[in-house]
């Protein structure tokens, strides 16, 4: 009698456990369709969607040679969040990445470039030219990037003549505010940078007028077709470095890891909170478009949050597309923080997309390559 009891007990935890899953990964994967101010919660289950999903695929593997029947649960699940599914996992192949140009395709660069190396200029005083280098291999005739440090001034470290000399784009955007400069020689923003014909330029602000709130666009004239090019940087978390060890290796002392707990949740909280006021703006803007858009940026937020759905609706992802596996973009913290996008109008043919896996940033740089095909629905 003992021996059933106790097997009928477990069995209940562990469908009861598969249950609790599924809802949690349904509602991470539906979080768009709720308000992020009142339920800004249900955003930390979008952040572990990838464990969730591994979770549910053991569940699967675990009742296909137990009880088959249970498996609809997680079945169900996984085929009612597809969309979440594709978002999150690539299931294509991974391709080599042609750094050849074909003719009538347009290559766009999205990079978080962490200052430019400003702050280890003196320890690590190659990385800049590594960079640079790195940027005219790949060739992109897009360049958009985030965390731009660069000044005019003869004294700056990052003397900006000389990196536009470096890069050899035929013009470009830059977007900074003077308040948020890095120092008195050099500007914190955002770049964009084209090989093509910019025929307007617009630097955004979205109120509050506070950190990350700058975004910027430019129309670019490819051929006889003009192009919406969007940069966007959103609200990060703003982590300590303190934050960053404890999240990594729990570095924090016993006594502190309640507080530093309660700091970081409270960040994470006003990220998604921002993110989302910023997200409803610049949607705003893409939908006023006269032209085919393409938008590139540092999310800081993962695949399915509010933001990411909110900017992406109605758009096409490059990594989606043409990635594969879960391609991380933050080399910190967790494997599954792929927060840089790049997003197109469905006009676009996506003909290969890249992340490259060089450190020269905290972040890695990502690239597109896509032809625009007018008559595509």
């Amino acid at each position: 009698m003992k021996k059933p009891f106790l097997r009928r007990l477990t069995k209940k935890l562990l469908v009861i456990s598969n249950i609790i899953i599924a809802i949690l990964f349904l509602a991470g994967a539906n979080v768009k369709y709720f308000d992020p101010q009142h339920w800004w919660f249900l955003s930390l289950f979008t952040l572990s969607l990838p464990y969730l999903l591994l979770l549910l695929v053991l569940f699967i593997l675990f009742w296909l040679l137990v009880k088959p029947f249970w498996m609809v649960i997680s079945l169900a699940t996984i085929l009612a969040s597809s969309h979440a599914v594709t978002n999150v996992f690539s299931m294509h192949l991974p391709q080599e990445f042609s750094l050849q140009k074909s003719t009538g395709n347009i290559r766009v660069m999205s990079w978080n470039l962490e200052l430019l190396n400003i702050l280890h200029y003196k320890d690590h005083p190659g990385v800049k030219q590594k960079i640079l280098d790195l940027i005219n291999e790949y060739d992109p005739d897009i360049a958009c990037f985030q965390e731009m440090v660069a000044g005019e001034s003869k004294k700056a470290i990052n003397y900006f003549p000389d990196i536009e000399k470096a890069l050899r784009f035929n013009d470009y955007l830059y977007s900074y505010r003077v308040r948020d400069d890095f120092d008195k020689d050099h500007h914190f923003g955002i770049i964009i940078f084209s090989k093509f014909p910019i025929v307007r330029k617009q630097t955004l602000v979205n109120n509050p007028n506070s950190y990350n709130s700058t975004f910027q666009f430019v129309d670019i004239l490819a051929g006889t077709d003009t192009f919406r090019i969007f940069n966007i940087h959103l609200q990060s978390l703003k982590f300590s470095q303190t934050n960053l060890n404890y999240l990594d290796k729990g570095t924090v002392p016993v006594e502190g890891n309640i507080s530093e707990s309660r700091n970081i949740i409270s960040k994470i909280k006003q990220g998604i909170i921002k993110r989302a006021s910023q997200a409803v703006f610049i949607k705003d803007e893409l939908n006023h478009s006269p032209h085919p858009v393409i938008v590139c940026g540092d999310f800081n937020d993962v695949p399915v949050s509010y933001a990411y759905e909110t900017i992406g609706d109605g758009l096409q992802n490059a990594f989606v597309k043409k990635g594969s596996g879960i391609s991380r973009t933050f080399s910190s913290i967790s494997p599954t923080l792929r927060i840089d996008n790049i997003f197109t109008d469905k006009k676009f043919r996506i003909i290969q997309f890249t992340r490259i896996r060089k450190l020269l940033s905290d972040h890695f740089p990502i690239v597109a390559d896509m032809r625009y095909e007018p008559s595509n629905p």
